[in-house]
């Protein structure tokens, strides 16, 4: 049977498919492009509170946990007990430790202000584990692994209170946030019992 060229050209392209020496040589390095699209397609999918842990410049809870570990046996030889570490938008101060839930919270209002003291606040917290008050052991260890003994909070973050109450006696002025039932001033009370005397007045409240 005769081929017209169409087809001897058809037969030719296929035969080459077939026999062609297969390509054992290594493939072109990927190119950075490459190798973002890659990491794009693998990577997992991120939280909201990631993505502002990210875009404020603060590590995500996991590297909180990560640096916990770090420090317990740098500084304290893997001792201390895991406990949860969570971020406070609603603290005005860099950190809390409450050993009843023996949970860290580290003030992210705080700590966007001053990224660079999240360390400190962390060591400073994992030192109440062990001490719970800025006692003379808290201030030995904090001595140690090189934390502030005092937990920071920042003026601007600090809510305006909502009662203002006075001392009928001596006009000392008590601001709080919650409202007062039995107390009495501090100066004018002896023994640091309430006195009836000296039992505080309302004397202003914010809406």
């Amino acid at each position: 049977m005769r081929c017209n060229k169409s087809q001897k050209k058809a037969l030719a392209v296929r035969n080459y498919d077939l026999f062609r020496p297969e390509d054992l040589s290594p493939p072109a390095p990927a190119t950075l492009y490459t190798a973002i699209r890659q990491h794009q397609s693998a990577a997992p999918a991120v939280s909201l509170s990631t993505v502002r842990e990210v875009e404020t410049g603060l590590p995500d809870t996991s590297e909180l946990y990560r640096m916990f570990e770090r420090f317990n046996w740098l500084y304290f030889n893997g001792r201390l007990p895991r406990v949860k570490i969570e971020y406070s938008t609603r603290m005005s101060s860099a950190g809390s430790y409450t050993p009843q839930r023996r949970l860290i919270r580290i003030g992210r209002k705080y700590h966007e202000l001053f990224p660079e003291e999240l360390t400190d606040t962390l060591k400073h917290e994992m030192i109440h584990i062990l001490h719970f008050h800025h006692g003379t052991a808290f201030k030995a260890e904090a001595a140690r692994v090189g934390a502030s003994i005092r937990a920071k909070a920042h003026p601007s973050l600090r809510k305006p209170p909502k009662y203002i109450y006075a001392c009928p006696d001596c006009g000392r002025e008590y601001p709080r946030q919650k409202r007062l039932r039995m107390a009495s001033c501090g100066l004018c009370t002896s023994g640091r019992k309430f006195d009836a005397r000296y039992k505080l007045k309302l004397k202003k409240r914010h809406s």
